[in-house]
């Protein structure tokens, strides 16, 4: 073990069609998939760590894992090797030699998530695996406006799916940003941790807003409630995506 080696690789993946990151028991992941392929090259069963633990059905652009190997590929080749053996939807861009402290998901700072809505009343046939479709119109000024409140520091216990399973509900959202570009409007969210499906719990509750269902001034009500209950329902995990990781 003192001689391994740790690799740290760069991931993108559509999720469609998986239960998640993490090793499952009754299911598919993108974990196992990677280890799979590692197994059949290094000839030795590796664990893989990743940045984000991204749920079923959410995808990736910059996801960052890592792993430690005696093996003396070198990372560019070991690249090639896995992309030639995992499946279409993952896909790795770039491997390269890390320090041995390296570790992807105890080592990041910050994490980025776009959330992708196509806000036409036409249903997609183009990329509709990454995006909501949200056929009513959605006033992004106004969901814009609500957003405010949740940048900074705050409990978000009223956007968190598992109550209680976190010691701390405790979190820092450092940015937060609504655009829309024609159809699409993306909500871009970073912070140095997320509570479980946070992201898609404050997406629903914005699109709530964009619809004229609750006014802005509502979503800071929500937050100070500190309760599941009072937010609108959870986001569907198609249009959420890990976008970068940084270190």
């Amino acid at each position: 073990m003192g001689n391994d080696r740790t690799i740290r690789l760069l991931i993108e993946y559509d999720g469609t069609d998986y239960r998640g990151w993490q090793l499952q028991p009754d299911g598919p992941t993108v974990q196992g998939k990677i280890e799979s392929a590692l197994r059949q090259i290094t000839g030795a069963a590796v664990r893989v760590a990743g940045a984000g633990r991204t749920d079923a059905g959410v995808h990736a652009a910059g996801q960052v894992a890592s792993f430690r190997t005696p093996s003396l590929l070198p990372a560019a080749t070991i690249a090639r090797a896995l992309n030639a053996l995992l499946p279409p939807d993952i896909a790795v861009l770039s491997a390269e030699e890390a320090a041995a402290s390296f570790h992807a998901r105890f080592s990041a700072v910050r994490k980025k998530y776009r959330y992708s809505i196509l806000n036409r009343p036409v249903r997609p046939a183009l990329g509709r695996r990454t995006v909501l479709h949200v056929p009513r119109p959605l006033d992004e000024r106004a969901m814009r406006e609500a957003a405010r409140c949740l940048v900074g520091t705050h409990d978000f216990s009223s956007f968190r799916c598992n109550s209680g399973k976190e010691d701390l509900p405790i979190r820092t959202v450092q940015a937060l940003a609504i655009e829309r570009r024609e159809d699409l409007v993306t909500i871009e969210i970073e912070a140095a941790s997320f509570l479980y499906k946070m992201v898609r719990s404050i997406v629903g509750t914005l699109i709530a807003v964009g619809r004229g269902k609750a006014p802005p001034s509502e979503v800071a009500a929500i937050l100070a409630a500190r309760d599941r209950s009072v937010a609108f329902p959870t986001a569907p995990a198609c249009g959420l995506c890990l976008l970068s990781v940084s270190y």
